[in-house]
């Protein structure tokens, strides 16, 4: 008989549980630290000892770790275990700025592998299944992640990685792929490149599952994924300096993502006053390490923004969940002192007829003022359809655009595949102002 659960023994661990879990996989993680020169300084200078620690609110005691943190010098200096027991290096993939580098033992990768696998097999990813991994393979942590745990359930995998377009259809209907990861808006480019080969991804496919991640996406892309490959699309959140992929994962509920709380401890804050929020309340997610033995990391600010439910599950699983993620915090740019985020536009575009798969924010000065022009392609169709019907939907995007950002932005609409479709993330914002040029 076929089992449910791909660890039962901790998914289903009651909520508390999970918190006396955590208190003692914390206490093993802080005494692994004081190993290490960066947190044996940092404990000293908060005047913080590990052997002291009560509760899960202790951790408070400690101030928080980001990017810059890991920036900040030799990357050795997190280590718990000597540099010959470490066996891989990743890395970010530095679109915000100099890429982080984080070490693994192969303890570690066999930990993540099974977090990855607990997410896929929670959707319904099973051996009979045939896994086609659209993500780029080395530094970047997500090709990987996903591969370990589509093998560890035993599927069987295609390491196809990221481009080649044509290529990956080709391999879907060769091997009859039924599961793909892919980035969401490579999946809309994809789609592009289905009707130019004539195919109908829903029909002329075996696909039944997609998991998608590695960039923000609003609900309509989801939908709109769903759609044009008839397919369940699963919400997938992590990040390199967890792991990558495995920290958090939607159920076949789909009412928020689990974060695995036997590996992490979530905090979520206030991005400004760097206090606790209720329940509910959107802010900033902060996340420990609770099982890496390498490189464990203490409170570190993800710059990710979503909220925590207050209430459990339909599921059965009582680790908590969070919603998808909004933005960034270093992703808001402001135009006209109001705060915007990218996925607020994709959210309007995303939900009028007649816009196609690709957007490219532009930010400028014009006669010292900001600028905000948005580039929309447009459907073929009604592309070379009549002038007024796209002037009618042009006017209805800056309206729909104003009423959700407050700010009147120009709207250019153009040709399919005028903007560029990058295969990796996608750049939606174009900041040519001249402060931020460093004019």
């Amino acid at each position: 008989m076929e089992r449910e659960f791909w660890n039962p023994e901790m998914e289903l661990l009651p909520r508390e549980e999970i918190e006396a879990l955590q208190l003692r996989r914390l206490r093993e993680v802080l005494q692994r630290c004081d190993r290490s020169p960066f947190y044996r300084e940092l404990f000293r200078e908060a005047s913080f000892s590990p052997e002291k620690l009560n509760s899960l609110a202790d951790l408070r005691a400690l101030p928080f770790t980001d990017k810059e943190t890991l920036r900040g010098g030799d990357p050795a200096r997190f280590l718990t275990v000597p540099l010959e027991d470490i066996v891989r290096v990743h890395s970010s993939s530095g679109t915000t700025g100099q890429a982080t580098v984080v070490f693994h033992t192969a303890r570690d990768i066999d930990a993540w592998a099974e977090l990855v696998a607990r997410c896929m097999y929670m959707t319904g990813v099973r051996s009979t299944d045939v896994f086609q991994n659209m993500m780029g393979y080395g530094l970047f942590t997500g090709g990987l992640g996903f591969h370990y745990g589509a093998e560890r359930i035993g599927a069987l995998v295609i390491p196809a990685g990221s481009g080649n377009s044509r290529r990956q259809i080709q391999l879907m209907r060769d091997f009859h792929t039924t599961v793909i990861h892919v980035i969401p808006s490579y999946a809309l480019y994809l789609l592009e490149v289905f009707r130019e080969m004539g195919l109908d991804p829903a029909s002329d496919t075996d696909l039944r599952i997609a998991f998608i991640g590695a960039e923000p996406h609003t609900e309509s892309l989801r939908r709109r994924l769903e759609e044009s490959y008839g397919v369940k699309a699963y919400n997938s959140y992590g990040l390199t300096e967890m792991n990558g992929p495995g920290v958090a994962f939607e159920c076949p509920f789909q009412e928020g993502m689990h974060v695995w709380e036997d590996s992490f401890l979530l905090e979520v804050i206030d991005p400004e006053r760097l206090e606790p929020v209720p329940p509910g309340e959107e802010g900033e997610l902060v996340l420990t390490t609770l099982n890496r033995e390498g490189m464990p990391l203490l409170r570190y600010r993800t710059r990710d923004l979503a909220f925590a439910y207050p209430e459990p599950c339909r599921c059965g699983r009582a680790h908590r969940r969070i919603s998808r993620i909004k933005g960034r915090t270093d992703d808001m740019f402001i135009v006209k002192g109001v705060n915007i985020f990218p996925m607020q536009v994709e959210r309007v575009l995303l939900g009028i007829l007649g816009v196609g798969s690709n957007y490219q924010i532009v930010l400028d000065t014009v006669e010292s003022r900001d600028e905000m022009r948005v580039m929309v392609e447009v459907a073929g169709d009604l592309w070379h359809g009549e002038v007024r019907e796209l002037n009618r939907l042009r006017k209805r995007i800056v309206e729909e655009l104003r009423q959700e950002i407050l700010v009147t932005p120009l709207v250019e609409l153009v040709e399919p595949g005028t903007l560029p479709a990058g295969e990796g993330k996608a750049v939606r914002v174009m900041d040519r102002r001249e402060y931020a040029r460093g004019d």
